[in-house]
């Protein structure tokens, strides 16, 4: 997971190519979908000044060769010169196979700021 976040801010689609399975499916959090090829083309796209991106909140579970995690990211953006705070809660679906883990779903949850 982490690694997934440093290498989109980095933008390096190779890296995260490696880590979605081909059947990936992402829920982003307006409620629209995407798969793997739509994944790679967000990050190559991806042009935002991002001050901070800081994962907490991990809870993982353990099913054989599939895990589900769960964690929040803290993103504070800079926008129209003001920093701008986001925070979204994940889950994603991850699975053992060839030897490496690759998700297979990912969706996230705008958390309201109040």
């Amino acid at each position: 997971e982490r690694g997934w976040n440093d290498a989109f801010y980095k933008r390096d689609a190779t890296f995260i190519a490696n880590l979605l399975a081909d059947e990936f499916i992402a829920t982003y959090d307006d409620g629209s979908r995407g798969d793997k090829q739509k994944e790679l083309a967000l990050v190559a796209a991806f042009n935002q000044r991002i001050e901070s991106a800081v994962q907490d909140d991990f809870v993982v579970k353990m099913y054989r060769d599939t895990a589900v995690v769960w964690f929040t990211l803290n993103i504070v953006g800079i926008k129209q010169g003001e920093k701008s705070p986001l925070t979204l809660r994940y889950t994603e679906v991850w699975v053992f196979r060839d030897g490496r883990w690759q998700c297979v779903s990912s969706q996230s949850t705008r958390v309201l700021q109040r």
